[in-house]
């Protein structure tokens, strides 16, 4: 049996000369004259056609998941097309000899469908016309305008809102890669179904345009040609026009309608048969009230009772076991596990009793269950194991596992997250509804819940699901609950990174080093360094935001300066030096200008006065003069941000842990570098200075 399988190179070609041939073939047609059963089977086909594209349109959930589908349409209104030209042929040619002339479809078409009077079939054929053209087409086409304009609109957006995932560490390169190609094509999509839809405004246009001019040129051809009578060449050539023109004109409506459908529908994850069943007979009141008015007209004198009636009942029954079924779920009680049943015995109080404290936990309202929920697909869980492997490749060392629990003492969609059983954040998030952020470029507002960002104190609104893509086109970044939680997650381990290295980690740490470079981890700990010091070493440069991934290094210059100086501050001012190109490409990743904020020489002057005074901790330094380097600094800082630049102040290399230190708490975001930790490739270029009016 394996030997008649087709290769699949062949089955590939195959597939790629079908297009091809199926459009050589359409404008062989309007060329070449077909017998009248070769016009019954492409007739037949085209309305095969056209139900599989109505059917497969209404089993899409997206409209990506039919994206050939403009193409689809060009194709199949061509081929109506050639088919019209080719029928016109044969009407022409052969109509005199009778209404079968053309093929057995046509003659179908127009003595089953009109009943054989061509007066009633030019009414059908203009009815249908009509539908198609005016309401079907025209509103698939404004649809699919105004959706290709929102769809570019939202573009910005919705890259900024991939961006922020993939910093996060919510997806990885490959999704992201992926979702922006899927936002291309959604706006290329949506492009190409408003351009589409001309196509099928034309197709009824020239649906009208042939059989007029079949009628006419019949009743030519037929009086001069065949001399026929008037009322038999009206009779047979009307006929024959108008069974073709409803042969074209009914798979163009189907067509039309599958266009409105693929345009009209929201994205879901249900096809619009589920969307429908669920969403309009879901409500036992609606169904009861309806029954109720559509029974009292059937009571009415001289309508139609019986149908009225048998339509109400079966509305009216539906509602009551719809409710019936609602009220024995809400009163069914949940299941109670045996073990729940048998009352516990009271023990001794243990040391089992005795409940570590998580060094990371996150605990959730009963609202965000769902979320945290392994039975339940809980999507934030798989979106911490990636926010723990994206920290761990770029800060350098594996976070401890976070703890998730529920709290019922929370309100229903609040969470908040503890180190070492303090918490250190919390926010709402609400399932169902989408986090509207504003990056400070939005050009409209949105109506919702006013709050503001949990992780960075951005203003936001939380919005219905349906507002998702006004807001991206207004410029919003929107995320979903999960996001706003994993967010606000990465943030608080990110700057916790300090208090997150504990001895274990640090030891763990050594020990993959010691997988390659054995040596030197012996020689420095703990014969030159104790574990405690070098723990507070790496502690120093995470509190600062360094990562400390280069351990190599970090242990090499450790060994070099350990035997001189065992202060932990002094060996950290050392390894920031060896780090120094790392830093800097850390704070300025894609450029050899580093803008920077320095110190006016006098106050240089005063500050090392007071170093040398009060010491490394800055004792001597006058409170009047702290308030205005503070002061000055912030405001160099805003200066630097505005311009889209990262604040940071260059300073000597004295002085850089003092004022690091100092400046810490009232500006987190400003970086101070020293002199020495510049790489000389890089220029420097002096943007604000602090301590002029010092």
């Amino acid at each position: 049996m394996n030997s008649l399988r087709m290769p699949a190179w062949l089955t590939a070609n195959t597939r790629a000369m079908a297009a091809p041939i199926l459009i050589i073939m359409m404008l062989a047609m309007m060329v070449l004259p077909l017998p009248a059963f070769v016009l019954d089977m492409f007739f037949s086909f085209n309305i095969a056609l056209s139900i599989i594209v109505l059917l497969t349109s209404l089993y899409t959930v997206k409209p990506l998941d039919f994206m050939a589908f403009p193409a689809v349409l060009l194709v199949s209104t061509m081929l109506r097309l050639s088919l019209n030209v080719a029928s016109t042929r044969v009407v022409l040619t052969e109509g005199h000899n009778g209404p079968d002339a053309a093929g057995k479809v046509i003659e179908a078409f127009g003595h089953f469908l009109i009943g054989g009077n061509y007066a009633v079939g030019i009414v059908v054929f203009v009815i249908l016309t009509i539908i198609n053209f005016v309401v079907v087409t025209k509103g698939a086409g404004r649809i699919a305008e105004v959706g290709a304009r929102f769809a570019l609109d939202a573009m910005p957006g919705k890259q900024m809102a991939i961006d922020a995932d993939l910093n996060a560490g919510l997806i990885g390169e490959a999704e992201a890669r992926r979702r922006r190609t899927e936002v291309g094509q959604e706006a290329e999509f949506y492009g190409s179904m408003d351009g589409a839809s001309k196509y099928v405004r034309g197709d009824a246009i020239a649906g009208i345009l042939v059989t007029v001019i079949n009628v006419f040129g019949g009743l030519i051809v037929g009086m001069l040609q065949h001399d026929m009578a008037f009322d038999a060449a009206m009779k047979n050539y009307t006929l024959l026009a108008i069974g073709d023109g409803l042969v074209a004109q009914i798979p163009s409506l189907i067509i039309s309608t599958a266009a409105g459908v693929i345009v009209s529908r929201v994205a879901s994850e249900q096809d619009i048969g589920n969307q429908l069943v669920t969403q309009l007979f879901a409500k036992p009141q609606v169904l009861m009230i309806t029954g109720g008015i559509i029974g009292a007209m059937g009571l009415i004198p001289g309508m139609p009772h019986i149908a009225f009636l048998l339509l109400g009942g079966t509305l009216c029954g539906g509602a009551y076991l719809m409710s019936q079924r609602a009220k024995k779920k809400e009163e069914a009680p949940p299941p109670v596990p045996e073990a729940a049943l048998q009352a516990p015995e009271q023990e001794e109080a243990s040391w089992q009793d005795v409940m570590p404290v998580d060094t990371l936990g996150l605990e959730v309202g009963y609202r965000l269950i769902p979320l945290v929920d392994k039975a339940q697909n809980g999507e934030l869980l798989r979106r911490i194991k990636g926010i723990r492997k994206k920290f761990a490749q770029e800060v350098g060392f594996l976070s401890p596992p976070v703890h998730i629990r529920d709290n019922l003492e929370l309100k229903p969609a609040a969470y908040r997250i503890t180190l070492k059983g303090v918490e250190v954040g919390s926010g709402e998030a609400y399932a169902g509804q989408f986090l509207a952020i504003n990056p400070g470029m939005v050009s409209g507002t949105l109506p919702g819940t006013p709050t503001t960002d949990p992780a960075f104190g951005l203003p936001a609104t939380w919005i219905d699901a349906s507002m998702r893509e006004h807001a991206q086109a207004l410029g919003y970044t929107v995320v979903d609950g999960g996001t706003v939680i994993a967010t606000h997650l990465n943030h608080l381990i990110t700057s916790h990174a300090a208090e997150l290295l504990g001895r274990q980690e640090v030891q763990a740490l050594l020990d993959h080093l010691t997988k390659e470079s054995p040596k030197l981890v012996e020689d420095l700990v703990p014969k030159q360094l104790s574990l405690s010091a070098l723990q507070k070493v790496l502690q120093n440069l995470l509190a600062e935001g360094v990562h400390i991934r280069d351990m190599r290094t970090i242990i090499e210059t450790l060994a070099e300066f350990a035997p001189q100086s065992q202060d932990p501050n002094e060996l950290t001012a050392m390894v920031r030096i060896a780090l120094g190109r790392a830093i800097v490409q850390q704070i300025f990743p894609s450029t050899n200008e580093l803008s920077v904020i320095t110190l006016d020489s006098r106050l240089e002057r005063i500050l090392m006065q007071a170093l040398q005074a009060g010491g490394p901790d800055g004792a001597g330094i006058e409170p009047g003069l702290a308030d205005t380097i503070q002061q000055q600094a912030a405001q160099a800082a805003r200066q630097q941000e505005q311009m889209g630049l990262t604040p940071v102040l260059l300073v000597p290399g004295p002085l850089r842990a003092l004022l690091s230190r100092f400046l810490r708490r009232a500006l987190p975001q400003l970086k101070v570098l020293s002199h020495a930790e510049l790489p000389d490739s890089k220029t420097i270029k002096v943007t604000s200075l602090v301590g002029g009016q010092a």
